[in-house]
């Protein structure tokens, strides 16, 4: 696309942003929000199908990515407004369900589809050697989240990290073997059609659904925003906890109806876990890394987020969170007790988030133990004195030869 074209793009996309976040009604929801699940739906039908012509861990990367586009727009329209509270309440919002929701939802989809295949009780689900990749990625990009923790601050240099840790996550994948022509007949009957077509006939369909996808999130994404506020506003609900729970849940619904059909085969459990961390793995840095970049053309120079005590509190607390689920994940399996740990302490903050006068207490707990959880998962590691089968694949993928 010229440059030309993308300027008058941009300019439509925010000309529309300007209108709608003023001109916005709550009745506008009713089409906003079905519009943006199909665009989603539409894109994750194409990132299936072109999963079986590259690398799976690359394809399950750009997958997530592409799932959780609507994630970023919503992201991008807020900082283009300079909402700089409600950046970080989204951010955090979206991540933690991701972890607290996304990750003991797929173990509990396995588990029951297990068990009324006759197979008996799921214990832990499994995952494959190569996916201690993006587990140990994870681990990295949540290093940077305490950084800017700490900082106080996210900026246009963090930004360019972010951006250079996930380049080299995508570098790293390229190492992974791709999918098996036998996993085929276990996609839906969409993107299975589509991969099944002459190479012509898919490669136009791939395409058609991408930019079908892409073209409706462009113009959905403000709009949606918009009449979600609206609604919050007519429902007395605070804009903080409609940006922060009720759109990323709206936005990552298609990503997670994805990733429930992998968890209903069982065998493919260990695929719809990856699907959610390539999604924590890209907010983390990309979406994280959009955040100063959009607010510094916003303001016309460069320009940080400077986080407040309570956006410090709710970065610290995701962090905590991502990095336990991360090690939770070092020995390649989800246990049943860990997921359900990972919910009950999502649940716990999530009904004190409506409460104002309990939040920080509450919040300050959770985050306690959550390190705590982070401590006892290092300590039994070294008492094992063995590398984590995740670290172990890092380290024999970097021997192989490209």
């Amino acid at each position: 696309m010229h440059a030309a074209t993308r300027g008058i793009a941009s300019g439509l996309f925010f000309l529309a942003a300007a209108v709608t976040m003023s001109n916005a009604t709550p009745w506008s929801i009713f089409w906003t929000a079905p519009l943006l699940l199909v665009a989603s739906v539409l894109i994750a039908w194409g990132a299936e199908s072109a999963q079986f012509f590259i690398a799976q861990g690359f394809a399950l990367a750009i997958l997530a990515l592409l799932q959780t586009l609507p994630e970023f727009a919503v992201e991008a329209v807020l900082a283009w407004h300079r909402q700089s509270p409600l950046l970080i309440s989204n951010l955090t919002g979206a991540l933690r369900l991701l972890t607290g929701v996304g990750w003991p939802l797929i173990y509990v989809t396995a588990a029951v589809s297990h068990r009324r295949r006759g197979n008996g009780a799921l214990r832990r689900v499994c995952l494959d050697r190569e996916d201690g990749v993006q587990i140990v990625t994870l681990i990295v990009c949540v290093t940077w989240a305490f950084v800017m923790f700490f900082k106080g601050s996210l900026g246009l240099i963090d930004a360019g990290i972010l951006v250079l840790l996930y380049a080299g996550y995508l570098y790293t994948l390229r190492c992974m073997p791709p999918e098996s022509e036998e996993a085929i007949e276990e996609i839906e009957s969409v993107p299975r059609a589509i991969v099944n077509a002459r190479p012509p006939v898919r490669n136009t369909a791939i395409a058609a659904l991408f930019v079908a996808g892409g073209v409706l999130i462009y113009f959905v994404a403000a709009p949606f925003l918009a009449s979600l506020l609206a609604v919050a506003a007519a429902a007395g609900i605070s804009q903080f906890v409609a940006v922060q729970w009720i759109a990323p849940f709206v936005s990552e619904f298609p990503e997670k109806v994805s990733a429930f059909y992998w968890a209903r085969t069982v065998d493919r459990a260990s695929i719809a876990l990856m699907n959610m961390i390539s999604s924590n793995i890209n907010q983390w840095t990309l979406l994280a890394a959009m955040l100063p970049i959009v607010l510094s053309i916003a303001s016309g120079g460069p320009t940080a987020i400077h986080f407040d005590r309570e956006q410090e509190m709710e970065l610290l607390m995701t962090a905590a969170q991502s990095l336990l689920g991360a090690l939770l994940l070092l020995d390649l399996e989800l246990w049943w007790w860990e997921a359900a740990g990972l919910f009950v302490l999502w649940f716990v903050q999530f009904v004190f988030s409506v409460v104002p006068t309990a939040v920080l207490g509450v919040h300050l707990a959770i985050t306690a133990l959550y390190f705590l959880g982070c401590a006892l998962q290092i300590i039994r590691m070294l008492l094992r004195q063995r590398m984590p089968p995740a670290f172990a694949v890092l380290r024999d993928l970097r021997r192989r030869p490209a």
